[in-house]
């Protein structure tokens, strides 16, 4: 899988729910992270940054998505959430379906994750298991 099937592949679970940035951001390192070699990856460099692992680049694909049609970006009060469209999750899901079992459970598991948690937990949750990313870190949330 290349950086533009891996997002789909991530997305699809959400079945149409929006992604926040730092949704965005630790859904696809947690797959970096986890399951590189079952996903083609690792597709990028996540570095600490603000709010734990940041990769720039995330963005640049999740532009090229929606400008083909396969993600919608909804403006938000002061950032963007991705979703899905039609087309996208329809793409999504074949490539989702098309891993390993591994592969994909995974996925499921961690897209759910990323989506119920509040913003705080979720960065909490990352600097618990991956320390080393608060190493630039302007949260001060719950440990």
């Amino acid at each position: 899988m290349n950086k533009r099937e891996t997002i789909l592949a991530a997305f699809a679970p959400a079945n149409g729910s929006s992604h926040t940035p730092v949704q965005v951001q630790k859904l696809l390192f947690l797959i970096d992270r986890e399951i590189p070699k079952l996903v083609g990856g690792p597709h990028y460099d996540f570095k600490p940054y603000n709010y734990g692992p940041f990769d720039v680049s995330l963005y640049d694909v999740l532009l090229e998505l929606a400008g083909d049609g396969y993600v919608e970006i909804v403006p938000e009060q002061t950032w963007s959430s991705y979703r899905l469209t039609e087309k996208g999750q329809q793409a999504g899901d074949t490539l989702l379906t098309s891993l390993d079992t591994k592969a994909q459970e995974f996925i499921k598991t961690v897209s759910e994750f990323v989506r119920v948690l509040s913003f705080e937990q979720l960065v909490s949750a990352i600097y618990k298991a991956y320390p080393e990313m608060k190493a630039n870190s302007v949260f001060q949330g719950c440990e």
